[in-house]
């Protein structure tokens, strides 16, 4: 049976969730993860499915990949397919050709951990090693050590301030007020897909009552790893204990979710 490759309608999001959340386990790879769907999913359910590419042979889902940006492929793998050199074949031949509607002319990063053969297959097509980054994990054991901050679940209409502590974070400069608005109303499109009920939406206040570090947390379902993902402290706040809170919280919110450990992946050059 041949291998086909398709991008799917809104119809199939859930099934995918489902069966990313299946390939996740505690001795795998941290790929593409339900959680990575769902965070990209602030941009609507018809942007996240036209955004993803399945490959598959009848019935059977292989491998599911998010363009996470005109540039950027980020793959998982079947468990039982990693070693397929059909499989990768078919994939290298699917993201060379600019007219199959994956990747265009022009350079491009494919994120493929754990996928054995896809790997081998990509550097015999001179595709070269990009920038390592390294998996982190929490496993739950014991629950973490929670500080006597205040954290607070935030529902998706109400992530104003959340919305201003992230990107505080991450782009340092003041926002727009219309970003807000743009930010706030992509929390309320995710909370319309099939991935919103995996989601915990988590902010820490400090004394004074002010949003000082935010994250979000994504359940692969009961049993199986969870991920971390975004998680800041506003620039102006940090040195001060709040991110090793934030993250605890984050951990422990996975905890109640039934994930088995949680995970986050960051550069390795950024200590």
């Amino acid at each position: 049976m041949d291998i086909d490759v398709r991008t799917p309608g809104t119809v199939e999001l859930g099934r995918i969730c489902s069966v990313l959340g299946e390939w996740q386990n505690d001795g795998g790879p941290l790929h593409l993860h339900p959680g990575d769907l769902g965070w990209y999913s602030l941009r609507g359910p018809a942007a996240t499915a036209a955004a993803t590419r399945v490959w598959s042979q009848d019935e059977t889902i292989l491998a599911i990949a998010l363009l996470d940006g005109p540039d950027l492929l980020r793959f998982a793998i079947h468990p039982r397919r990693r070693r397929d050199a059909a499989l990768a074949l078919r994939i290298v031949a699917d993201v060379n050709n600019p007219s199959a509607g994956i990747l265009g002319a022009g350079a491009a990063t494919i994120e493929a951990r754990g996928a054995v053969a896809l790997s081998g297959e990509l550097a015999q097509n001179e595709w070269s090693p990009d920038e390592p980054w390294t998996p982190l994990h929490h496993d739950m054991t014991a629950s973490p050590t929670l500080s006597g901050f205040h954290i607070e679940a935030v529902e998706p209409a109400d992530t104003d301030e959340w919305v201003a502590v992230h990107w505080s974070a991450f782009r340092g400069t003041p926002i727009p007020d219309e970003r807000i608005r743009h930010f706030v109303d992509g929390w309320c499109l995710a909370a319309e897909s099939p991935f919103s009920d995996l989601a915990r939406i988590l902010s820490l206040r400090s004394g004074d009552g002010q949003a000082v570090a935010v994250a979000a947390v994504w359940s692969a379902g009961e049993g199986r790893p969870g991920l971390i993902e975004p998680l800041a402290v506003h620039r102006e706040h940090r040195g001060r204990g709040y991110g090793v809170a934030m993250t605890n919280a984050a951990v422990d919110a996975l905890r109640h979710l039934g994930s088995s450990s949680a995970m986050v992946c960051a550069e390795t050059s950024n200590a």
